[in-house]
């Protein structure tokens, strides 16, 4: 049934493009081969965490066992964006967001130069990892998860969490908690197959119905735009066609699922290109994957939305959208 949708979309677009209908079923049957993979330990996928605080995340992404690479990613990711000098109009400071009272009673000179600075992410990364374990250490003896009572704890308080005796009722926490959950499935390396977008079709059926028109930077579709589009903009309208808000930037839309390897890409995915691969702040591109190494895009001023090959010295990975990894994307908090 899936490889006769996949057919009648790209047969839809007309006979010059029907090479890719078999393209999309090639795709499909080689990962129909592949086996799920078993646990582990947590590795960061692949051009998630910039180059420079890798290292960082990784080694104390282990600090205990309540917490993972990918999840200290995500909480650093939700409260910064990977910004040291961030500053919140509550005051909170640094790649980790801590206010000033948590920094004075929580912060450590992990790297060991005399002084514990929120700003230094040498210092404040380790920190970061430190309160979430000295938090598990609180709650490690209330009923349920003890990462998820961390987490609670980390937004609610260690406190509210024994009171409760576990996730307390509360909207903010309890949507912290997902969240945090939710988003660190996009910075965790895959333990095995990553589970196909259910929506995948329809949003390459959308994009599908774009092809030809002009680019216009900063085009997101509407009727004042001539229905033109940038490529984040194209993307965003393709998922919003299917019920999933995609942020509006490209290398925001990084984050909005797991990512899949080069080797395991299904149609419908979103392919990205970056100026430096171990930073993924520098994306500059992204397009919807269709298939046998091909995208559609919208690629630069002067041209059109178009089908192009994904395989560019640029190609940093790729994200296979879910609704809730759209939905996990950050919003500003401190700590």
């Amino acid at each position: 049934m899936a490889r006769k949708v996949w057919l009648a979309v790209i047969i839809g677009v007309g006979l010059s493009f029907s090479f890719l209908a078999l393209l999309v079923v090639g795709t499909y049957s080689a990962a129909a081969g592949l086996a799920k993979g078993g646990g582990g330990r947590v590795t960061l996928a692949k051009g998630t965490v910039p180059a420079v605080y890798q290292p960082l995340v990784q080694q104390w992404g282990n600090l205990c066992p309540a917490l993972n690479p990918a999840l200290l990613a995500a909480q650093l990711y939700q409260e910064s964006g990977w910004d040291a000098r961030a500053q919140s109009p509550a005051q909170a400071q640094g790649i980790a967001q801590f206010i000033p009272g948590t920094w004075a009673t929580h912060g450590i000179d992990a790297n060991g130069d005399g002084k514990a600075d929120v700003w230094d992410p040498e210092d404040a990364i380790p920190s970061a990892a430190s309160y979430d374990c000295e938090l598990a250490s609180y709650v490690k003896d209330v009923p349920g998860n003890i990462t998820d009572n961390m987490l609670a704890s980390y937004n609610a308080g260690a406190y509210a969490v024994i009171r409760a005796g576990g996730v307390p009722p509360f909207a903010e926490t309890q949507n912290y908690v997902k969240r945090i959950r939710t988003l660190a499935g996009s910075f965790a390396a895959p333990a095995g197959t990553v589970a196909p977008s259910q929506q995948a079709a329809a949003a390459i059926y959308y994009a599908q119905q774009q092809l030809g028109k002009k680019y216009l930077w900063g085009g997101e579709g509407t009727a004042a735009q001539g229905g033109r589009f940038d490529c984040s903009g194209l993307t965003q309208a393709s998922y919003r066609s299917v019920g999933i808000t995609l942020p509006r930037v490209a290398n925001d839309q990084w984050n909005a699922g797991p990512h899949p390897a080069r080797n395991q890409l299904l149609p419908g995915d979103l392919v990205f290109f970056a100026y430096d691969l171990n930073d993924p702040r520098s994306i500059h591109h992204v397009g919807i994957y269709v298939g046998g190494g091909y995208m559609i895009d919208a690629p630069h001023t002067g041209a059109v939305i178009r089908f192009d090959p994904i395989d560019s010295p640029d190609y940093i990975g790729a994200t296979r959208v879910t609704q809730a990894g759209a939905q996990a994307l950050p919003t500003a908090t401190g700590v």
